[in-house]
């Protein structure tokens, strides 16, 4: 069932985290915050909203780098349940699919719940004082194949708050399967 993220609660501040990335290292909200805004993402191995964009938004993240945005991403699914989103297989989708910004493993799930995240993929753009700025999509392909000419909303959402510190005032939220909790 497809989930869509809530309508962008502007200047919401970002939650700090403290958690494990697949580089062996813990990462913290300073770590990844750049000086012109951060990205944090969040994402698993299997969902098929995720696989059909994955390429497209490591190849955007990595444009927002070169503007000075931080980007993460997180993996806040219970791996018990679903072990194709456990730390060994964060690693290969990472490797297979050449992330240039850290993968960090939300294994508790407080952070998903700090950050009220819904669906994978769910984008969280801030401003450089971590307010938020975006919570809007990709772009428009969802599932399928994107077209050629397919805007790249939240490589420009994000451009515009390198440079001007604000979010784009229309946004459309995005769309994935749900995070998937743990069983209380």
């Amino acid at each position: 069932m497809a989930v869509e993220t809530p309508i962008c609660d502007f200047g919401w501040h970002a939650p700090d985290f403290a958690l494990p990335g697949i580089d062996g290292r813990t990462w913290t909200l300073a770590d990844v915050r750049g000086p012109k805004g951060t990205l944090v993402m969040f994402i698993c191995n299997h969902c098929p909203y995720v696989q059909a964009v994955i390429d497209r938004l490591v190849r955007d993240a990595r444009a927002l780098q070169d503007l000075g945005i931080g980007v993460a991403a997180v993996c806040s699914n219970d791996p018990v349940q679903y072990p194709e989103d456990d730390f060994p297989a964060m690693q290969a989708f990472a490797a297979a699919h050449g992330f240039t910004f850290p993968y960090l493993h939300d294994v508790t799930q407080q952070v998903a719940r700090a950050y009220d995240a819904v669906c994978t993929p769910d984008f969280f753009g801030f401003d450089t004082d971590l307010g938020l700025q975006y919570r809007g999509r990709l772009d428009a392909s969802g599932r399928a194949p994107a077209a050629p000419d397919a805007r790249r909303e939240l490589l420009e959402a994000m451009a515009t708050v390198a440079a001007t510190g604000r979010g784009p005032s229309d946004q459309i939220p995005s769309m994935g399967c749900s995070i998937k909790w743990r069983a209380a």
